[in-house]
């Protein structure tokens, strides 16, 4: 029976999945009884008409009342099975009186979510160390299936999630949820869930949407509303995003509109080695999925930084490409998405790293000098 329940659809923890669920099944059951019975005459009639027992087949051409009952029975059916599908469907698309609103926008390949009451906004990315994907290291209990920053919602609220793209289609979808919608470059798509217990819940993206669309996961996080409330306000105070220890890499900053905590007085003044290391790590998460670890990258479509004119060539062109990102290619704009530390860190390793050499160091402050150009 357990093996049953694994290949079947997931009941899921919310109203829609519950009915998901039901409606697949009364499906499966009409579908069960209509092979029984079709299949059933087939046997039948070879076991007990067959040439072998001396039975001659009717001679006849047609029948007008049995072409009108098998042409009735069907549509028959289909109304019967169309009624609870349209009500699903319905219960599906009613996002009236949400409690929150999230705004959920797919990027080759992350996830940018967006708290719309509370003015919150971060980036989610697959955190699964390269180790693990290139076989250093063993894989863990949820490999390619973790992020940096999972999105955070209460239970037994109305959440209604607003679904767009900013590049290609991608699909958000996370089974357990019952929500599946595709994001669209141009368009908003809505759809919600009501989660009725705590835990973390995965999905990941199910639309084919470039090279690494296996590396865009989803992690949802559902939690009291006492303390979803708590995180909210830790957010908005400038604190660390983590909500729980299933998430298990270090997350980047949230990015909090009008937030009060943004550190005071002139940038920290980072050395080599710091910002070496913090630009690797940066690069790795961020960067190494399009251009690989090595810097190789994978031409045309992902240039290689190794040896590359932007990477060995003037800073102020390699900072606006990072900053900017370049339009009609893959390259993303990633001044918003990363800190002033992180980006002159980035910069710095790839002005470095793989031989490049060129001994430039670019610091916080020159990244938000650049920002105000």
């Amino acid at each position: 029976m357990r093996y049953l329940t694994q290949i079947n659809l997931t009941e899921g923890v919310s109203p829609v999945s519950h009915d998901i669920f039901e409606l697949h099944m009364t499906i499966f059951w009409i579908c069960v009884a209509i092979g029984v019975v079709v299949f059933g005459v087939m046997l039948y009639a070879i076991i007990n008409h067959r040439k072998s027992l001396g039975v001659k087949p009717a001679d006849f051409h047609e029948h007008l009342w049995l072409e009108i009952f098998w042409s009735v029975i069907p549509f028959v059916i289909l109304i019967i099975m169309a009624i609870p599908a349209t009500k699903v469907l319905i219960h599906m698309s009613n996002t009236e009186n949400e409690d929150v609103t999230i705004k959920i926008t797919g990027y080759q390949w992350k996830w940018h979510y967006e708290y719309l009451e509370d003015s919150i906004n971060f980036y989610s990315n697959l955190s699964t160390p390269y180790d693990q994907m290139f076989k250093n290291a063993p894989k863990g209990e949820h490999y390619l299936r973790e992020v940096d920053h999972a999105l955070v919602v209460p239970i037994h609220k109305k959440i209604r999630f607003l679904v767009t793209s900013n590049d290609v289609t991608h699909a958000w979808w996370v089974p357990d949820l019952g929500v599946k919608r595709d994001a669209v470059p141009g368009f908003i798509n809505e759809a919600w869930t009501r989660i009725e217990k705590p835990g973390t819940y995965y999905g990941q993206c199910a639309e084919l949407c470039g090279m690494n669309h296996a590396y865009m996961p989803i992690v949802v996080i559902a939690t009291t509303e006492d303390q979803y409330k708590d995180w909210i306000a830790k957010q908005k105070a400038g604190g660390s995003p983590e909500f729980s220890a299933n998430v298990t890499a270090t997350a980047t900053p949230v990015v909090v509109a009008g937030s009060a905590a943004a550190p005071a007085g002139p940038p920290k003044k980072l050395t080599k080695e710091e910002l070496m290391q913090l630009g690797e790590k940066t690069y790795l998460s961020r960067c190494a999925m399009c251009h690989q670890p090595t810097g190789a990258g994978m031409p045309p479509t992902f240039p290689a930084l190794k040896g590359s004119k932007i990477a060995t060539g003037p800073v102020n062109e390699h900072m606006d490409r990072v900053l900017n990102g370049k339009a009609g290619t893959a390259m993303q704009a990633f001044k918003d998405q990363l800190s002033d530390e992180e980006l002159a860190a980035v910069i710095t390793y790839e002005r470095n790293a793989w031989d490049n050499n060129t001994g430039t160091l670019v610091q916080p402050a020159d990244i938000a000098a650049a920002k105000t150009k």
